[in-house]
């Protein structure tokens, strides 16, 4: 469920590095609290995480090597409470995403989910030690739309509810009652969206395994084919949400980090979200267009 939010590939040029920055120091916070392994589960969604729960000055910055990048190294943010914040929180969306998949799948298929759900248990162990109210609104959100999955539930806004609370409770350890609430209503409209582009994303992936979708039970979707008016009320649906965020986002002085957030909620999800409906979204590489484009 994890892949979509990113940020524009043509941010300024200072922006992608301060992003870099973050993306390399949630990365070293990982490896740091929980091993080698949990390096593996870094992407652009986490580092978004790790940002907004950032305060609004960048923190001090480090150089040097790491097995990804041995020879010349990069700069990255030290370990900072924000950055452990979110690695906590990482491990315990990621591992229950791969436990998600090890429910979805048969045996064969689920071979990938559950070796990575094997790989992250002693990670999972400690960061819901550590952030037990965290991992316990987590089951509870993933048990209710288990629930709503086993009952093949025809409300796309009930089964995307309970998506949008999981990632609201992110914000819960935030300390400031006001930054809090910001967060929280970011979160939860963010956590909306990335589970209708989800879904949107497996149409026909579903359309064919008899999975549950219920974007397509919603607008009565075959074959996972969009009809033009169920297109245009969907894209309308995931507007929405972006829009509910800005509103959030503005509420809030996020510093430094303004401006790459600024850029992910005011194009980056608009183009993925194009993207997944025009059928052109890659969720390792993004939109095979822009790639394209880059690439000339």
């Amino acid at each position: 469920m994890f892949g979509y939010v990113r940020p524009p590939q043509d941010l300024p040029e200072e922006e992608r590095k301060r992003f870099a920055r973050a993306y390399c120091g949630l990365c070293h916070t990982l490896g740091e609290r929980y091993g080698t392994a949990a390096r593996f589960i870094l992407n652009y969604d986490f580092t978004f995480l790790a940002i907004l729960l950032s305060g609004p000055e960048e923190g001090p910055t480090h150089h040097g090597r790491c097995a990804a990048h041995p020879v010349h190294g990069r700069d990255r943010l030290e370990s900072s409470p924000a950055l452990a914040l979110a690695a906590d929180e990482s491990v315990i969306l990621a591992y229950w995403q791969a436990r998600d998949g090890v429910e979805d799948h048969d045996w064969i298929h689920g071979l990938k989910y559950r070796g990575a759900s094997a790989v992250l248990e002693g990670a999972y162990r400690k960061a819901a030690g550590t952030r037990p109210d965290f991992d316990r609104s987590t089951r509870l959100q993933l048990d209710l739309l288990a629930r709503l999955e086993r009952e093949k539930c025809p409300s796309m806004d009930r089964a995307a509810d309970t998506f949008a609370v999981l990632l609201q409770g992110a914000a819960q350890a935030v300390d400031e009652p006001v930054r809090r609430r910001v967060l929280e209503q970011i979160f939860y409209h963010l956590g909306r969206w990335v589970y209708l582009v989800d879904a949107a994303d497996d149409l026909k992936k579903d359309a064919a395994s008899g999975n549950y979708n219920p974007v397509a039970l919603r607008y009565g979707l075959t074959g996972g084919v969009w009809t033009e008016e169920a297109r245009r009320s969907f894209a309308a649906t995931l507007d929405q949400s972006i829009h509910m965020m800005a509103t959030a986002f503005e509420l809030w002085n996020f510093g430094v980090w303004t401006p790459v957030l600024k850029n992910t909620l005011y194009t980056g999800l608009f183009r993925v979200g194009k993207a997944v409906l025009d059928g052109t979204f890659r969720r390792g590489g993004g939109d095979k267009r822009e790639t394209q484009e880059n690439n000339t």
